[in-house]
């Protein structure tokens, strides 16, 4: 006898109805003149792209702490409703749904102090959610980095953003090696 899997017995795709939140990938104040914008596709062990995935990014906030804003996930004290963010504060954290062709973006301020993003990864198929980061290219030491370094160059070049306009880096995030593509580099925390 089988049994089906259970949702505790999978990541997804149950939370792509009630995790994303109305703009929950506008990380940065709305005209904030250092914003910038990381986009890409999630892809499978197929190269195919991912339409239900869920990214959490988290950064420190523009003066390097990483003590964070409330605001994110602001509620009406009246009705209980989502109020959505103020507008003006930086949270440092944002939750992004890709689209039907696996594309996510996300518009935040570059990270201070460490130069990457921190990136989740939830997705169907996956027991666990999947841990990485994106190294804006620009202002990352690969050769200071303890990770970065201690990769092989193809290795690294999966965690390295792609600059492709001024204030415009590109992300694409691989769950599994595809015969053209490595992997993404995904972090185990203990």
């Amino acid at each position: 006898m089988s049994l089906s899997p259970t949702p505790s017995q999978t990541v997804g795709p149950f939370y792509g109805y009630a995790l994303p939140f109305p703009d929950g990938e506008n990380v940065a104040p709305a005209g904030h003149p250092e914003m910038i914008t990381v986009h890409g596709v999630v892809h499978d062990g197929a190269g195919a792209p991912v339409p239900d995935a869920l990214l959490e990014f988290w950064q420190p906030g523009v003066d390097g702490s990483r003590r964070g804003v409330a605001g994110s996930l602001r509620r009406d004290p009246v009705t209980g409703g989502f109020l959505g963010r103020n507008g003006l504060d930086f949270t440092g954290f944002g939750r992004v749904a890709t689209d039907a062709d696996g594309h996510y973006t996300l518009r935040t301020l570059p990270p201070v102090g460490v130069g990457y993003l921190s990136v989740t990864v939830f997705a169907r198929g996956l027991m666990r959610q999947l841990h990485t980061r994106a190294y804006l290219r620009e202002q990352t030491d690969i050769a200071a980095d303890p990770l970065l370094s201690s990769l092989a160059p193809g290795r690294q070049a999966t965690l390295l953003t792609t600059r492709e306009q001024d204030k415009i880096h590109r992300f694409d995030i691989r769950l599994q090696e595809d015969g053209v593509h490595e992997e993404t580099v995904f972090l185990e925390f203990p």
